[in-house]
């Protein structure tokens, strides 16, 4: 029945776990155990990845295995990461360059990344925008460099409105901070809450901020900022993991995000997965399967009623809602991939997950990972 619903995942990223690209070993370390604990425990032993396999170097064609391959994921956005606890950032600039170059039609733009503690920073987003054309631009909060972190807000004048300014300058309207999720052991004087983007939101109006794992926590404050800032958005990225794992908590976590704008704030939310800590295609399942419990629905709406999801709903989150703010015509993007190297037969069913990555040889998918016992028959929109 959901043949026809195209997913554009908004935050893809092709992760470099390795220990030879940590700079920070104590951040590093307890990223790497958190997201390899949750990449094994998806409740599913089809899909659960050991960690000896999960902590690898990533790639673009990974990236594209796992989604278009192995999901119905439509096509995806390509996003690196400035996180220089890892030394590439964790997703390098050049593997975003690659996977534009290479799937075009899948990876239908990409983010720059920038750390804007960072010497030379305007150099380095004039590069990713003469080599990118960036859609937006994605931040963290936290800066790691030789001398230590450091923390930054985005309603910091000297540091985050000359960011935003440049952007402004090269067209740039759209801004991805990652919030709510802090990475390892490390004080960072409540860098990873929510509040800054307030100060950013009213002194620039004509620049979409869009929170990164909105919900995950903070829930109460970010709500408050949806209602009040029409240029406030979310990225469900780790929301994902929770609609797959756990449904209740995730009707808990996004009617709170609903529960002072109402049935409104359904536009201002996109689908993200990050990709490879959870399985694309169980997160996509999940979601389209998912209904708000009657009794959490009735306690929610401040102000304004907030109604059922319907599959209207789940449209918009999974695709049109980026394509809104980012004037993308989805009629054209899925006359894109028709019948490209991913496009699947009417009725034929997605591969086992796992079974499309390149180094992964058929003897080794078979001893780790369970057959699902229902294979999918849908086919990629």
């Amino acid at each position: 029945m959901y043949e026809d619903v195209f997913v554009l995942d908004s935050l893809v990223h092709a992760l470099n776990w390795t220990e030879e690209n940590w700079a920070d070993r104590t951040a590093c370390k307890a990223s790497c155990d958190a997201a390899a604990f949750t990449a094994a425990n998806h409740g599913h032993p089809a899909y659960d990845m050991p960690p000896e396999l999960f902590l690898r170097d990533w790639t673009p064609e990974d990236s594209a295995n796992l989604l278009f391959r192995e999901s119905t994921t439509s096509v995806g956005v390509f996003n690196p990461q400035p996180l220089f606890v890892f030394k590439d950032g964790q997703t390098s600039v050049e593997k975003a360059v690659e996977a534009v170059t290479k799937y075009p039609s899948r990876f239908i733009g990409s983010y720059a990344a920038i750390d804007p503690l960072r010497d030379g920073w305007r150099t380095h987003l004039a590069e990713q925008i003469a080599e990118l054309r960036p859609l937006g631009i994605k931040v963290y909060p936290a800066s790691w460099q030789e001398q230590g972190m450091r923390t930054w807000a985005l309603n910091d004048p000297k540091v985050a409105f000359p960011l935003f300014e440049f952007a402004l300058e090269h067209g740039i309207r759209h801004i991805a901070v990652h919030k709510a999720l802090p990475i390892g052991p490390m004080e960072y004087r409540g860098a990873f809450g929510p509040a800054d983007v307030e100060g950013a939101a009213a002194h620039f109006p004509e620049i979409d901020f869009e929170v990164v794992h909105g919900g995950m926590s903070f829930v109460e404050e970010t709500a408050w900022l949806l209602a009040k800032f029409p240029n406030v958005y979310i990225n469900l990225e780790n929301m994902n993991i929770v609609v797959a794992r756990r449904p209740r908590t995730f009707a808990r976590l996004l009617l709170g995000l609903l529960h002072v704008g109402g049935n409104a704030l359904y536009d201002r939310i996109q689908w993200g997965t990050g990709t490879f800590q959870f399985h694309p295609r169980r997160c996509i399942e999940a979601f389209l399967d998912f209904e708000f419990p009657d009794d959490l629905l009735e306690d929610t709406g401040l102000y304004h009623p907030v109604e059922q999801i319907t599959l209207e709903r789940k449209r918009d989150i999974l695709a049109r809602n980026f394509a809104r703010r980012h004037d993308l015509d989805l009629d054209r993007l899925r006359q894109g991939i028709a019948g490209d190297e991913f496009a699947r037969l009417p009725g034929e069913p997605l591969p086992a997950p796992y079974s499309t990555l390149s180094w992964l040889s058929p003897d080794v998918h078979a001893a780790t990972f369970a057959p699902l016992e229902e294979p999918a028959t849908a086919s990629a929109p």
